[in-house]
């Protein structure tokens, strides 16, 4: 009981303010959907690399996986060659993983990234500007297709160079986006797979990495289905927005997910 009330205790810490450094010592990343997790040996993103720039610095985490940092500068050097803006880059995850504001289950082992969708042109971000930024979202509001103002082929081009980076597990995009997407590429479609449509996601992506080799304790979500997901499957979520709504449940929320025990020595551990 006692152990059960630390690791609680340690998870209600990481979701507020949580440590600020990293645990030291080699790689280790613990957990996966749907019950978390944290990783030990993080590193920081760099505030500024060749094609991007993180954003809200105050408010945002970018602690990650080595790898999953080398990916998101390889990202910014492809998107520079293939003449994109800088790209913005929000969320990663704590220090030390663990669960984020909102309760969100994902962004917790340094395996995720949010970046930008809006390829419009316009010159690098002041520092002043990163920390007020605001994301545009490329959705309508009726949330059944693409804003043509916002919408140009970079976005197309953003979205096949994540999905094609290494070890990319999923990219998680608007319903409307992944249709667009749908209705316009032609040729190679074989990137579409890794696209999966989410709730939300209007303004930015959300690129998943695999559990990289080595990391027994690291779980992934089962792969996306064959095809490009330009099916029925798509078509549900557009005929969820004429359902009706769905009954308020009676009683309490229901409580997170329990994390995984072996994150408390991660989250007790010095930095």
């Amino acid at each position: 009981m006692i152990r059960l009330l630390v690791l609680g205790f340690a998870a209600l810490l990481i979701g507020a303010a949580g440590p600020t450094t990293p645990a030291a010592g080699p790689l280790r990343i613990i957990g996966g959907p749907p019950t978390g997790g944290c990783i030990a040996g993080a590193q920081r993103l760099p505030d500024r690399g060749v094609g991007f720039t993180t954003i809200r610095v105050q408010k945002s985490d970018v602690w990650g996986a080595p790898q999953t940092l080398e990916h998101i500068k390889l990202l910014g050097q492809r998107a520079t060659a293939a003449g994109l803006p800088e790209l913005v880059i929000g969320d990663i995850s704590h220090p030390r993983g663990g669960p984020m504001a909102g309760g969100h289950v994902s962004h917790q082992r340094g395996l995720e990234v949010d970046i930008g969708l809006d390829m419009r042109p316009r010159p690098p971000l002041s520092d002043a500007q990163r920390e007020a930024f605001e994301q545009a979202s490329l959705v309508r509001p009726d949330r059944r297709g693409v804003e043509a103002s916002r919408w140009n082929d970079g976005v197309v081009t953003l979205l096949r160079l994540a999905a094609t980076l290494p070890d990319v597990d999923r990219v998680l995009v608007n319903p409307a986006i992944k249709r667009q997407l749908c209705e316009q590429v032609t040729g190679d479609r074989s990137w579409l797979r890794l696209i999966r449509p989410w709730y939300a996601h209007a303004a930015h992506m959300h690129i998943t990495f695999r559990c990289p080799v080595g990391q027994v304790e690291c779980t992934s979500l089962a792969p996306p289905p064959a095809g490009d997901g330009c099916d029925a499957s798509l078509q549900w979520w557009f005929d969820q927005l004429d359902a009706p709504p769905a009954p308020a449940r009676p009683g309490p929320p229901p409580k997170p997910p329990a994390m995984p025990a072996a994150c408390q020595a991660v989250f007790a551990a010095r930095g």
